[in-house]
């Protein structure tokens, strides 16, 4: 034989025996039991559901705990309903606002029913600079103002109000807002309640007595929240002038006011008695 070919054959001889790997077994599953990367990527509906998108954080740590994702969400629409427009809106978003501003990016409020008070939004931690204030008087104008800031993605953060928004007009939004990377607070009044809408984020707010907000999560990737949210939420500019006892008025109304009058005896009164002409 060749000499070569002898060198192979001692060479392929002396190798080490590889045995091709076994064969994974397949892990049995139960009936109607989903593969693990499915199940993972499964949400359902009795959950909150977790982040899909970048979230803002609202700046209260109550309301960042029932948000999906911890805080509010970008690349959507967040519907406020509220009965006092125009002032409530401001402490609820003041705290994320004020991260936009420090971020160096624009906070655009198109619509308000009041015109932006410069020196409170100070007190908030919200600079002028980076304030833009769309004056829109009618609802055709502030829809196009906040379709063509959505395309263009031209803000941190955006707020309009919108009293009179159709049904088709917040899907519209909502749709443009998916490529928007600020979160885009959509104001409403309180009797929207009632409409449908597309929005995946929507909430009630009001004013309470101790200087609180009080919250109903409605509508949100999750359960609706059952409890209403109490959040503190005293105005910058009173926070350093307030008494312990104006910090909470509640407490300077009588507990129960049926205790002060159970005592009282009310008796019906007698009914009139004709009266005789007098000639």
């Amino acid at each position: 034989m060749h000499p070569a070919l002898d060198w192979q054959e001692d060479d392929l001889s002396s190798a080490p025996m590889v045995s091709p790997p076994p064969k994974q077994q397949r892990l049995a599953r139960l009936p109607g039991e989903l593969p693990m990367a499915v199940a993972a990527a499964i949400w359902r509906g009795d959950q909150l559901g977790g982040p899909v998108s970048a979230v803002l954080s609202s700046g209260f740590e109550a309301l960042d705990a029932q948000l999906p994702g911890g805080g509010w969400p970008c690349h959507g629409v967040i519907e406020i309903l509220a009965s006092q427009s125009g002032m409530l809106e401001w402490r609820l978003l003041g705290p994320a606002l004020r991260q936009v501003c420090a971020a160096g990016r624009a906070v655009v409020v198109v619509g308000p029913p009041k015109a932006p008070h410069l020196p409170g939004l100070r007190f908030e931690g919200i600079d002028e600079r980076h304030l833009v204030w769309v004056r829109a008087d009618t609802a055709a104008e502030r829809l196009w103002s906040a379709e063509q800031l959505i395309k263009a993605n031209a803000c941190g953060a955006l707020v309009v109000w919108l009293p009179q928004a159709r049904a088709e007009q917040v899907r519209r939004l909502q749709v443009l807002a998916a490529s928007c990377e600020g979160p885009v607070f959509l104001c409403r009044p309180s009797a929207a309640v009632r409409e449908s809408s597309a929005a995946p984020l929507r909430l009630m707010a009001r004013v309470g007595l101790d200087w609180e907000l009080h919250l109903e999560i409605f509508k949100r990737k999750g359960p609706p929240l059952q409890d209403t949210l109490r959040l503190g939420s005293v105005p910058g500019g009173l926070r350093a002038i307030l008494t312990p006892r104006l910090r909470f008025p509640s407490r300077l109304l009588p507990s129960d006011m049926s205790r002060e009058t159970d005592h009282v005896v009310v008796s019906t009164p007698a009914p009139d008695r004709p009266h005789r002409a007098v000639h």
